[in-house]
C-alpha cells in the first residue's frame, strides 16, 4: 500500500506539470494537432485505480447514511441526513453532533440497503461529536482503524467517504491542504464560542451529507471525522474540515461509557503575542507565546498562581490590558500562539493530572504546575 501511495502521488504531481504545460503552449499559426502523448502508462494508471478500488472496498461497507426527524410529533416534522461510521462490533456508530441534534428519530442506512433504528448514546457539543447504538449482529459489523492524525503533513492524499445530498457510498479524493485549524462550533454564537482544535484542512470535495463521514489515509484508517466545509454557495469550495482523529479517540469511549464528554480546563483567556503587544511588555518583538489575558476565579489556573494582565496600555489607538504571565511551553512542547496552547491541552491534557506551564513573568523564565480541571458546564 504505501509503493501504490507513493506511486500514486509521483504520478498526480506528473500528472498536473504535464497538464499546465500543455495549458500554456501556444499553437505556431496554421499548425496543425499534434499527436497526443499519454501522460501516464496504462500499468500505472491502473495501479493507481486498484489503490483506491482497495480502499473504497475497504472503509464503504463501514460507512452509514443517518436520516432522522425532528419534531414527529408536529404538524411539520422536518427531515435531516448525514453520515457516519462503524466503530465497533458492539454497534456504535461514530457521527457529528450536529448531524442528530435534536432528533426524535434516526434510522441508519447501511451500503447494502439494510435499514435499521439508532438510539443516542452521546453527544458532545463542543466537539460535535455523537455516537449512535444500533442492534445487529457483531459479524455483519466491519469498525475502521483510526490513525494517528498528530503525524500528519500537508500534502498528503486523504479520501473522503460519505453521503453527499444524500448520495451514499460517494468517494472524493484530494490532499491534506492545511493541518492545525481551529473551527467555531457554534458559527452564529453572540458570545464566546468554543473552537474544536487541530482540525484538519482538505480540497477532497465535502459537501451537505457529508457531515460524520470519514477522511481517510493511503492505507484506508480514519484520520478524521468530516465535519464541514467553507463556502459561500453552500456546496463544496475546496476547503473542508475534518475533526481530527486524536480528538475523535479521546472523546468517544467516554461517550459511550458516560453519554458525556469532560473537556480539560484551565480557566484562563489568552491573547497570542504580536509584536506590539511584546514592546508593550518590554520583551523583545520577535517573542512568541500566548499572553494569559484573564483568570477564572477559582480556576485551576487561579489556584496554580498565576498572573493575568493588570497594567493599561495603549496599542493601535486602543487601550488594553498586558502584563500577564506569557505561556512559551505546555509539559516542554512550544507554544507559539493560542492555537498551540488550546490543541495542547486537548490533546494530552488529562482531567486531575498536572501540566508544567512554562511562562515568562516579568522577563523572568519559570515554570508554574496546573492540575488541570474539567471545563464547566462541559
Amino acid at each position: 500500500m504505501k509503493r501504490q501511495y507513493t506511486l500514486f502521488v509521483s504520478i498526480m504531481l506528473a500528472f498536473l506539470l504535464a497538464l499546465t504545460s500543455c495549458i500554456n503552449m501556444v499553437p505556431a499559426p496554421n499548425a496543425g494537432p499534434k499527436p497526443v502523448s499519454p501522460i501516464v502508462s496504462t500499468g500505472a494508471l491502473a495501479d493507481i485505480e486498484a489503490t483506491l478500488e482497495q480502499i473504497y472496498d475497504l472503509a464503504n461497507p463501514s460507512v452509514v447514511n443517518i436520516s432522522i426527524v425532528i419534531g414527529s410529533n408536529t404538524t411539520f416534522p422536518q427531515d435531516a441526513m448525514g453520515s457516519g461510521f462503524i466503530w465497533d462490533k458492539a454497534g456504535h456508530i461514530v457521527t457529528n453532533n450536529h448531524v442528530i441534534a435534536d432528533a426524535d428519530d434516526i434510522t441508519i442506512t447501511f451500503p447494502d440497503g439494510t435499514m435499521v433504528p439508532g438510539k443516542l448514546v452521546g453527544a458532545d457539543f463542543d466537539s460535535d461529536l455523537a455516537v449512535v447504538k444500533i442492534d445487529m449482529p457483531a459479524d455483519r459489523l466491519k469498525p475502521l482503524s483510526m490513525a494517528d492524525s498528530t503525524r500528519l503533513k500537508v500534502g498528503q492524499l486523504v479520501i473522503a467517504i460519505g453521503n453527499p445530498f444524500g448520495l451514499q457510498g460517494t468517494m472524493t479524493v484530494g490532499f491534506i491542504s492545511a493541518l492545525g485549524r481551529m473551527v467555531p462550533t457554534d458559527e452564529n454564537a453572540l458570545g464566546a464560542s468554543y473552537n474544536i482544535p487541530d482540525v484538519i484542512q482538505t480540497d477532497a470535495s465535502l459537501n451537505p451529507g457529508n457531515s460524520g463521514g470519514v477522511l481517510l489515509d493511503a492505507t484506508g484508517k480514519v484520520i478524521g471525522v468530516t465535519q464541514s466545509m467553507a463556502s459561500t454557495s453552500g456546496s463544496s469550495a475546496g476547503v473542508g474540515f475534518a475533526i481530527p482523529a486524536a480528538i475523535v479517540q479521546q472523546v468517544v469511549p467516554s461517550l459511550i461509557k458516560t453519554g458525556r464528554y469532560d473537556h480539560p480546563y484551565l480557566g484562563i483567556s489568552v491573547v497570542s503575542m504580536s509584536p506590539t503587544l511584546a514592546t508593550a511588555m518590554n520583551l523583545s518583538a520577535t517573542q512568541r507565546g500566548t499572553m494569559v489575558g484573564s483568570i477564572t476565579s477559582g480556576s485551576p489556573a487561579d489556584k496554580a498562581g498565576l498572573k493575568a494582565s493588570q497594567t493599561r496600555a495603549t496599542i493601535n489607538g486602543h487601550t488594553v490590558f498586558v502584563g500577564g504571565d506569557v505561556i512559551i511551553a505546555f509539559n516542554d512542547q512550544t507554544v507559539k500562539s493560542s492555537d498551540d496552547l488550546i490543541t495542547f491541552l486537548s490533546r494530552s491534557g488529562v482531567i486531575g493530572g498536572t501540566v508544567s506551564l512554562t511562562v515568562l513573568r516579568e522577563g523572568k523564565q519559570i515554570k508554574v504546575p496546573v492540575i488541570i480541571g474539567a471545563r464547566p458546564g462541559a
